[in-house]
């Protein structure tokens, strides 16, 4: 299939929020064709479709792939185009209109909510290198490899990523089951026995959360930095409540790494030898639990539009 070298490949999946989330992208559909922009739209149909689409486009020569969503549809879009059979792929360039509540990938890029801007940022076309996190696990049948952008979490993050996907169900907005999944994890502050290797060093013992960044991850790896080559690892111990406290407020305030539960390191591998009964996901997207799993970083793998 041949396609023009510019024209977009435009990723939406109209049924993952309200009617309200279903008029915004017929809003931001009449703002890329004002702006006479040459592109082909295609709508996700469930969960693992967006991968496949990604998949696909790139396959077919689409060379500005844009994903309308948050980090869950941008890290399909991510493993879509990174299992492709695209020869190029470290060349096609992704955009980003963020949409829903999961956008922690563009707020480290400072992109906002307005997607007017995202899209003249995408028009304007600056190009950026960045780093494709990898997970590797084994399945028990054979080798699995998973992709990430921004972070992977281990334990309560990704219990905070469980847990909203169960009551989203029950509530059908998944603000609300956003914030009722971080209610019901404020007074639960399970420890999961766990075995890391990080830079030689064996680290054993209780936790509660592991954070695994690239970028940002939710504030919990704050000078990860998504082009520098490296990883950025957070390990937070058992906390009392009242530390809890501390560290919701030393989290928004891009502190945490000053807690004192709290213990960091800086990597280009991790090794997850051991964390029993943990959840595991990668930029919001749940992974099968199969201990070991070894986490790593390829430098500047993809393209990313960034914001003038």
């Amino acid at each position: 299939m041949s396609v023009e070298p510019e024209k977009w490949g435009v990723i939406y999946n109209p049924k993952a929020g309200t009617r309200k989330v279903k008029k915004r992208w017929k809003e931001i559909k009449a703002y890329i064709e004002s702006k006479e922009v040459a592109y082909d739209y295609v709508q996700s149909e469930g969960f693992g479709s967006v991968e496949r689409l990604a998949k696909i486009l790139a396959n077919n020569g689409y060379r500005t792939i844009v994903v309308v969503g948050g980090d869950g549809a941008l890290n399909d879009a991510i493993n879509g185009i990174m299992l492709s059979d695209a020869e190029d792929k470290e060349n096609i360039a992704i955009g980003l209109i963020p949409n829903g509540i999961g956008n922690d990938f563009a707020r480290y890029w400072e992109m906002g909510t307005d997607y007017k801007t995202a899209v003249d940022y995408i028009i304007n076309k600056r190009l950026k290198k960045i780093d494709v996190g990898y997970c590797s696990f084994y399945n028990g049948t054979t080798h699995q490899r998973r992709y990430f952008i921004n972070a992977v979490n281990i334990g309560l993050g990704a219990r905070l990523v469980k847990i909203t996907d169960q009551t989203k169900r029950f509530w059908g907005v998944k603000f609300l089951s956003y914030i009722t999944a971080l209610f019901l994890l404020l007074f639960e502050r399970k420890l999961y026995r766990t075995h890391l290797r990080i830079n030689d060093e064996h680290i054993r013992g209780r936790v509660m959360s592991i954070c695994i960044g690239s970028a940002s991850g939710w504030g919990v790896t704050p000078n990860a930095v998504p082009y520098n080559g490296w990883l950025d690892v957070s390990v937070i111990y058992q906390p009392a409540f009242l530390q809890v406290i501390s560290g919701l407020w030393m989290l928004i305030r891009g502190r945490i790494l000053n807690h004192k539960v709290v213990k960091s390191y800086r990597t280009k591998q991790v090794k997850v030898l051991r964390a029993q009964n943990a959840s595991v996901d990668l930029d919001g997207r749940l992974l099968p639990k199969h201990f070991p799993i070894e986490i790593g970083i390829l430098p500047e793998k993809l393209t990313f539009i960034i914001p003038n």
